[in-house]
């Protein structure tokens, strides 16, 4: 459907009288398009060119985007509903799509990549590998996605409902209830199908918007952290993250842990899950966390054996810093 070329009673419905209107009323007919859609039973109902829409059209797509209803006819669930537009500059006689409309869609732009039209004029276009959902891992990830955005909107409340003030950016992806609701169906399901970082952050700041999109998966990132207590109750057996980012925030958990509660047994743990981390990672992202962990002894505290270990490591990477600090701050044009 191009949606310019309809009128608004093409989703919305043409009112036809019958024997007794009085009685029976005056029902809304659907067009020929929606009753195909529902006797396949399933289908796709392509909104194309929808930023050259007139205003009016676009009030009338918005009963039928999002609760699926023409007229008096409800499309199955069967049916998806998609959309494309180009960019209003671009779009013969364009609008930009009013914030309602805008806020019922999940927003996905385009680009080209090289290689893949190179290719594909060269007769070889790639085909795209679906994922698929693993059912049994479906409770699961939408407790995660719950406590998400739940956990992310109780410390963020006014994300929850964030009208932009550009027209340009009203009619792209923003935070409302109804968004975030999308968002988490979309990191839900996302989780549940194994797909990968780049889609998921694609699909949620497509939902509510870059901004806070980018501070929901930072929010996840967080969540996936193990517990301070938990690496101090068992140093031996801590399991740290594997991104440098993450690990280094869980060591600065730790130390924040202990600095909260500082006690001689939680101090000396503490440097054993240092010695954890070294043994299973960068050195350089020890150098923060033990410095401050040092700055918290007390004078009757011993030096533990675990911190001796750290010593030689920590004070080669200081070393390596000032080096490089020395690199930068030399006399133009010195080679080193």
């Amino acid at each position: 459907m191009i949606a310019s070329v309809h009128e608004p009673s093409d989703f919305s419905g043409l009112p036809i009288v019958g024997e007794n209107p009085a009685e029976q009323g005056v029902p809304m007919a659907p067009p020929q398009w929606a009753v195909d859609l529902v006797r396949a039973g399933r289908g796709l109902l392509f909104l194309d060119e929808l930023s050259t829409a007139t205003p009016a059209v676009q009030a009338a797509l918005l009963r039928v985007v999002l609760e699926r209803r023409v007229g008096a006819l409800q499309l199955p669930p069967g049916v998806r509903i998609v959309a494309a537009a180009n960019p209003r500059a671009s779009a013969a006689d364009g609008w930009e799509l009013s914030p309602p409309l805008a806020n019922r869609f999940v927003h996905l732009y385009w680009v080209h990549d090289r290689e893949v039209v190179v290719r594909g004029l060269g007769g070889v276009w790639p085909r795209a590998t679906l994922p698929r959902l693993a059912p049994d891992r479906l409770a699961e990830a939408v407790a995660l996605a719950r406590r998400a955005v739940c956990g992310f909107l109780a410390a963020r409340p006014t994300l929850i409902h964030r009208l932009p003030t550009t027209e340009t950016r009203r009619g792209g992806a923003w935070p409302s209830p109804r968004s975030w609701d999308a968002a988490l169906t979309l990191l839900a399901f996302g989780t549940a199908a194994g797909v990968s970082r780049d889609v998921l952050a694609l699909l949620v700041r497509g939902a509510v918007g870059d901004g806070p999109g980018l501070e929901l998966l930072a929010h996840l990132d967080r969540m996936d952290l193990p517990d301070p207590e938990d690496l101090l109750a068992e140093p031996p057996r801590a399991e740290l993250p594997e991104r440098g980012d993450l690990r280094q925030a869980a060591l600065d958990a730790v130390v924040a842990a202990v600095g909260a509660r500082p006690e001689r047994e939680r101090w000396d743990a503490a440097w054993s899950v240092l010695v954890r981390a070294l043994e299973s990672g960068a050195p350089d992202l020890l150098v923060a966390p033990a410095t401050a962990l040092a700055g918290l002894r007390r004078d009757a505290w011993e030096v533990p054996p675990a911190m001796d270990r750290l010593a030689g490591v920590i004070g080669i990477a200081r070393t390596a810093d000032r080096s490089v600090e020395r690199a930068k701050n030399g006399p133009k044009g010195a080679r080193r």
